[in-house]
């Protein structure tokens, strides 16, 4: 009984340590703006990936990309 207490007494106090809110000051944001933190690093090119795709697939439409299948607009 002692170790299952204990166990859980230990498991409660690594859950509240990792869950403390701290908001993001405003010298930490230079950090989170840099391209490597981004989703998407290079968004133009994902862009021109996109259209790519679409216009081979002769489909218009999709993710703000217009055309059709020639490739032009």
């Amino acid at each position: 009984m002692r170790m299952l207490i204990a166990s859980a007494t230990l498991g409660l106090a690594v859950v509240q340590s990792g869950c403390a809110f701290e908001p993001v000051q405003p010298w930490d944001k230079d950090v989170l703006a840099q391209r490597k933190m981004q989703l998407e690093g290079y968004p133009l090119d994902t862009y021109l990936d996109d259209h790519i795709y679409f216009s081979k697939e002769a489909s218009s439409g999709g993710q703000a990309v217009g055309g059709g299948g020639c490739g032009c607009n």
